[in-house]
């Protein structure tokens, strides 16, 4: 790849630049799945759970050009391997053609070199990113969720601020895996007890309260709950969460301590541990959610339209 420098271009015009190089030298072409190849070596295993699951959200508007290297007459997929056997999958059919982005001058070690590095300077959407676009979209389930959070007077944040929940993917999840009423309750017990302070929304926090909440149901009382936890800060309850085990599981573990503390009915810790989840899917520990500094832009959209990562429906 041919790279310049500012120095090198400055004062030149586009034509002695030559702008082509730039261009990568392909063609596009709707080839049908049965004559596409994606056997090689440095491929990665074929995962039918991704299929399966893609298939059953798939969307025509996510699918991405498959990356295409012709040689010898044989058309070796090296981008898009699961985005071929999700569009066989959903249509039925392996003679359903795919939008191709075909090199033709790429060998065998080239094409493995652009397979092993296509991620390397990729940058993922984050969770707020990915929230506010559905915002945008205007997705049922983010604007209940917005709506929600600010009739508390709170915002979604992309960054931990007083009042702000940065946790959003957490947001999302105590909604699909616990209900609306749920969220509500996680949301309105933490705004109660700690006034919007900061971390008081933080993705183990939220995760371990809800666990909490469903492990014990009627048997919590709001007031209570405000009261004697009210009584002790958010930094003194994650060190005893840190101290008793890591994730949202150490929380509900903490919580269960300062809302038993000087009860004459306790609630039992087996409860805690042996109350199903009403899903499958297990939410012990899930990341912060919050972003690094300087890490507010998304991912490059020119990446996504020409299918530089194998993931998703576009997989």
């Amino acid at each position: 790849m041919i790279q310049m420098t500012e120095e090198q271009t400055a004062g030149q015009t586009p034509q002695a630049i030559d702008l082509m190089q730039f261009v990568p030298k392909v063609h596009f072409e709707q080839i049908p799945i049965r004559n596409l190849v994606s056997n090689q070596e440095y491929q990665r295993n074929l995962s039918q759970h991704h299929v399966q699951r893609a298939a059953a959200n798939f969307d025509l508007y996510q699918i991405n050009p498959v990356k295409v290297s012709r040689r010898n007459g044989i058309n070796y997929v090296f981008n898009g391997q699961h985005t071929i056997e999700i569009v066989a999958l959903v249509s039925g059919s392996r003679e359903t053609p795919v939008w191709c982005m075909v090199y033709d001058d790429l060998g065998y070690e080239h094409e493995a070199d652009i397979f092993a590095n296509q991620m390397k300077y990729v940058k993922p959407l984050l969770p707020y990113e990915i929230f506010m676009a559905n915002i945008e979209a205007g997705n049922d389930k983010q604007l209940i969720i917005r709506d929600l959070v600010e009739s508390y007077d709170l915002t979604i944040a992309s960054t931990t601020t007083p009042g702000g929940i940065c946790a959003v993917a957490t947001l999302e999840n105590i909604h699909d895996k616990y209900g609306y009423h749920m969220l509500d309750h996680v949301i309105r017990l933490i705004a109660a007890t700690w006034e919007g302070a900061s971390q008081s929304f933080s993705a183990n926090m939220m995760n371990g309260l809800a666990r909490f909440l469903n492990a014990y149901g009627d048997a919590i009382k709001d007031d209570v709950f405000k009261e004697k936890l009210g009584r002790i800060s958010i930094k003194e309850l994650a060190r005893t969460a840190k101290d008793r085990r890591s994730g949202s599981l150490g929380f509900a573990e903490a919580i269960l301590i300062y809302y038993n503390k000087k009860s004459r009915n306790p609630l039992t810790w087996d409860k805690l541990y042996t109350h199903k989840l009403p899903h499958k899917k297990d939410m012990e520990e899930e990341p912060s959610d919050i972003p690094e500094p300087g890490d507010a832009d998304g991912e490059s959209s020119q990446m996504e339209l020409f299918g530089l990562h194998d993931s998703g429906v576009s997989g």
